[in-house]
């Protein structure tokens, strides 16, 4: 069973909320998050994303990079613009997206959990990736973007969750640019407290949806302070990381497309007969597929059907039976000759937030010559590939929308 914890929550003061949050450090460059900052001293980004108060040609990973950040932090802190709660505490996260709205519990989760397979992982993580979440937490003493965890509803969560959302004043309330709604509840009453830490004692399982390298890190610090603390205890706070917990019948998960260079040495006929070994093919007028073991496919100015072959994959397998699994283990790899999507430079991952008219322009422009559209990956074949203890391909889910940084961070 999981331990969840309230935590002495640093976040913006009431009325500067909406100038401090910010868009996480993973879905724009550098320069998209210059631009976004310009105007806006207290943007959140300063401290996600410090490069962009340094020079343009940083190198990322420098040292300067991580001081930035922690410097930017502490001003916020100084100036009053964050201020830190005095009693630990837990917060409902609302965000709505259209017609799609969904509540999450702001919360920090055990590092023990994590390595003890209870927070259950469907990625591999990278090394380089993790050092960067490392150092931009020690330098920062601070976990500043959240992870995003699910697991399975539990009903008295939620009967909770609204009552308190329907009867106690947002701290929160605004809309960001983007135009999705976000609403912060504070969870102060002890009582309150005390029934949410109950009933995640009685889950079994929590589930990463976006934030492996954030998990990751926090763990392995975790591990170097109880290691260089001769009065470990277990109850500091270094030994949890910040997370936000959505029930899944919550989750929305669009797809992650891919758009590829070339077509591996073979011209369009050739491609398409090859293509049709695995594949049934035909033109069609639909952009994205309408359930999963299908793809919509955009070449030479059409879009394609293609259906996967049943003797193509194993339907038994809970990774290989996935739409990303099939389309590159029959088309990516042997067709096109991308055997690594993680490290090839000939293949490009658009996640679906951006339509499938970015699909179109990357491959009417020239760069790219074929596009795949996929089907969205569901929240329960993520849950079993992670109960099975195995991972999706890379790139196999985009959830939306995306945590908001700077609403509440956990100071170590």
């Amino acid at each position: 069973m999981v331990k969840v914890r309230p935590f002495h929550g640093l976040r913006p003061a009431k009325e500067l909320a909406e100038k401090i949050a910010s868009r996480p450090y993973d879905v724009l460059d550098s320069d998209e998050a210059r631009e976004l900052v310009k105007e806006n001293p207290l943007s959140f980004l300063r401290v996600v994303k410090p490069e962009v108060d340094l020079e343009p040609s940083i190198d990322l990973y420098d040292r300067s990079v991580y001081e930035q950040g922690a410097r930017n932090l502490r001003r916020l802190m100084e100036n009053g613009a964050m201020v830190q709660e005095e009693l630990p505490i837990f917060y409902f996260y609302r965000q709505i997206m259209g017609d799609h709205s969904q509540v999450g519990l702001v919360a920090t989760v055990s590092a023990q959990d994590y390595r003890n397979n209870l927070i259950k992982k469907h990625e591999f993580t990278r090394k380089v990736k993790e050092e960067d979440r490392i150092r931009h937490i020690e330098t920062q003493n601070a976990q500043c973007g959240p992870v995003f965890l699910t697991y399975p509803d539990v009903s008295e969560l939620d009967s909770l969750q609204n009552r308190v959302c329907d009867t106690i004043d947002p701290e929160y309330d605004f809309t960001a640019p983007d135009g999705i709604r976000h609403t912060l509840w504070l969870v102060s009453d002890n009582k309150d407290i005390e029934v949410i830490e109950s009933i995640f004692s009685r889950v079994p399982s929590l589930y990463v949806a976006d934030g492996h390298h954030r998990s990751a890190a926090g763990t392995i610090i975790a591990e170097r302070r109880q290691k260089n603390n001769s009065g470990h205890t277990g109850n500091e706070e270094y030994n949890y990381f910040l997370a936000v917990i959505f029930p899944k019948s919550q989750m929305k998960i669009l797809p992650y497309n891919r758009v590829v260079a070339d077509l591996n040495g073979n011209t369009v006929d050739e491609f398409i007969n090859r293509v049709k070994e695995n594949f049934t093919v035909s033109e069609s007028s639909d952009a994205s597929p309408s359930q999963n073991l299908m793809y919509s496919m955009y070449l030479g100015n059409k879009w394609y059907s293609l259906e996967p072959r049943e003797s193509s994959f194993p339907a038994d397998d809970p990774v290989k039976s996935l739409d990303a699994s099939i389309l590159q283990e029959n088309l990516l790899n042997p067709v096109l000759g991308i055997d690594d999507p993680r490290t090839s430079e000939r293949i490009k991952f658009v996640g679906g937030i951006r339509g499938t008219e970015e699909l179109e322009r990357l491959v009417d422009s020239g760069k790219y010559s074929v596009a795949f559209s996929l089907f969205p990956t569901s929240i329960d074949q993520l849950i079993n590939v992670a109960d099975s203890g195995n991972v999706m391909p890379p790139k196999s889910t985009w959830f939306e929308p995306k945590l908001r940084s700077g609403m509440v961070v956990h100071v170590l």
